[in-house]
């Protein structure tokens, strides 16, 4: 297994696998509209415009298959975190976090958490900053944590 950076050729494969988690775990608490707008951010070219601007994503890749995604924007918002759903609850998110985190140009990181993951993201250190807000059809969980220098 190894974490590392996303390349063009891994653009299909992390669409897939964002949009299955997200299907499985998140579109059903949503509107027609939030899955509309997250499958379009999902999509292999949303990411592979995002890759080519100042977000760093990285894939865990295990057996030669993307396992997990996470997306830090600007070097400091969390913008997309994904586990295969078959893969879950064996540590891949934390070590994806960590992975980006040591990425990060700022003290304070930011994540809008869509609630089922919100308990997730406590487990990481994560802690709830502000009201549950929704913005085109995504519901989410402002939440933030402070690395230490």
């Amino acid at each position: 297994m190894s974490i590392r950076k996303l390349t063009e050729s891994d653009l299909e494969a992390v669409s897939a696998l964002c949009i299955s988690a997200f299907m499985a775990a998140v579109a059903p608490s949503l509107s027609p509209q939030g899955v509309a707008t997250f499958t379009q951010i999902a999509a292999p070219d949303s990411f592979a415009k995002r890759m080519a601007g100042d977000n760093l994503i990285l894939v865990f890749v295990q057996e030669n298959q993307v396992r997990g995604v996470i997306e830090l924007k600007e070097g400091r918002h969390v913008a997309m975190l994904f586990v295969d759903p078959q893969q879950q609850s064996r540590g891949i998110g934390r070590q994806l976090v960590a992975a980006a985190l040591a990425h990060a140009r700022s003290e304070v990181v930011t994540v809008s958490a869509s609630l089922t993951s919100v308990a997730a993201y406590e487990r990481y250190g994560f802690s709830r900053a502000g009201e549950i807000s929704e913005s085109a059809g995504l519901v989410y969980q402002p939440m933030t944590i402070t690395l230490s220098a």
